[in-house]
């Protein structure tokens, strides 16, 4: 007997074949009507590794296997995610049998000492961590056995458009940039695949929590939310940690006559973000460079934003950051860094558990720190006059439309 489940996988399969064949064959079609001067072979860039297609701005993963095991991963973070209210009922009752109330706000590192031991809520973090391990380990397995194969396709895209690459071997690399965020191997700036393993890994963290981010929705819709300056005026636009460059795409696809510049201190990150890009036939301009030290002039950018960054930076770059912010931003343009709310070291016991357990077990090094960090203060200190009426460009995120005044 077939399950539904079965038919489910069979039916998507097809529709997944057909979505490739035709939509990415027109795709790549404009593009080649789009810019004539772009060595193709069968329509697609020389160079280019898609050895299953794609589905529109997504290319699928090389092999079914990995797909298979990247599509369990992603299911086991939703089925994580989906179980909270359990895991949250489970916690007040042992913060209730420890004599506190779970109603009221607890210090993380007090809710850790509570809550830690507990068998349940221990399994569920192992089975979280696990799998965030083996989402990183197929995919970084798979780039360093075909290494020359993509670092050939890289090298292929580094000189060519639209839009520009600026890396910088040589440039010495910030000790606070090397860990391991979410305890991805090599990191940002360590392994040479991080642009890839990181786009693909982090699917599952939007699919558990936000939704399918697989033709960067979640990015192109919180770009399409910014605010436009009061004079509508945008001709340059500065992504500081822009990462692969998924939101600034979006930004220069919805402003296509600016100048869109993302930097990152990761290298392989911005190679990847370029190479793609020009699939995409979007011209951007990327370079490795630090958020803190753009290495552009004075009141620049009509627009300055960035998009989930700052819980990764300790306090201090955070605020040379924000300093750098203002002084690229011109007067009339606005800074807006898209990140998580911040609110000091109490919570509800769960949530802030959580919280803990993240920074230690997930190596978010500086997300704890961020959270105590004053962000909204430290952008007014700098210049900066916030607009609260602003709706937020991410929703439940922090709402920092900070105007540097005429």
């Amino acid at each position: 007997m077939i399950d539904r489940r079965s038919i489910f996988t069979a039916t998507a399969a097809i529709g997944t074949f057909l979505a490739s064949a035709f939509g990415s064959r027109k795709a790549k079609a404009g593009m080649q009507e789009k810019y004539p001067n772009h060595a193709y072979k069968n329509g697609t860039p020389t160079g280019d590794v898609e050895p299953r297609g794609a589905i529109g701005r997504m290319e699928r993963l090389p092999t079914l296997r990995i797909e298979g095991v990247h599509d369990f991963t992603c299911g086991m973070r939703t089925f994580l995610n989906k179980h909270t209210r359990k895991l949250v009922t489970r916690a007040d009752k042992l913060i209730s049998e420890s004599g506190r109330d779970p109603r009221k706000e607890i210090h993380a590192i007090e809710a850790m000492k509570i809550l830690d031991k507990d068998t349940l809520l221990g399994t569920s973090g192992r089975l979280w961590i696990s799998n965030q391990q083996v989402t990183w380990k197929i995919l970084q397995d798979h780039y360093h056995e075909n290494a020359d194969e993509y670092l050939a396709e890289m090298e292929a895209a580094d000189n060519d458009g639209p839009g520009t690459l600026e890396l910088n071997p040589e440039m010495e690399i910030p000790d606070y940039t090397k860990h391991e965020i979410h305890i991805q191997p090599g990191g940002y700036v360590g392994d040479a695949f991080a642009g890839p393993i990181y786009h693909y890994g982090t699917l599952s963290f939007y699919n558990g929590v936000m939704g399918d981010n697989t033709q960067d929705q979640i990015h192109v819709s919180t770009a399409n939310r910014l605010p436009l300056p009061e004079d509508g005026v945008v001709k340059r636009i500065l992504v500081q940690g822009c990462g692969l460059g998924q939101m600034t795409v979006a930004l220069a696809e919805r402003f296509p006559e600016a100048e869109v510049w993302g930097i990152d201190v990761g290298g392989p990150l911005v190679r990847y973000g370029h190479m793609r890009a020009r699939e995409l036939g979007v011209p951007v301009n990327f370079a490795q460079r630090l958020a803190e030290d753009t290495k552009f002039p004075d009141d620049h950018f009509d627009i300055v934003t960035s998009y989930i960054i700052n819980h990764e930076l300790p306090q201090d770059k955070n605020r040379a950051v924000i300093k750098e912010a203002y002084r690229v931003t011109r007067p009339g343009g606005y800074y807006y860094p898209v990140d998580f709310l911040t609110g000091g070291g109490k919570g509800k016991p769960y949530s802030n558990y959580r919280r803990w357990w993240d920074h230690r077990w997930n190596n978010e090094v500086w997300s704890y720190e961020y959270h105590t960090f004053n962000f909204d203060q430290e952008i007014e200190m700098a210049g900066f006059k916030l607009n609260p009426n602003t709706p937020a460009a991410l929703p439940r995120f922090g709402k920092r439309h900070a105007v540097k005044e005429a």
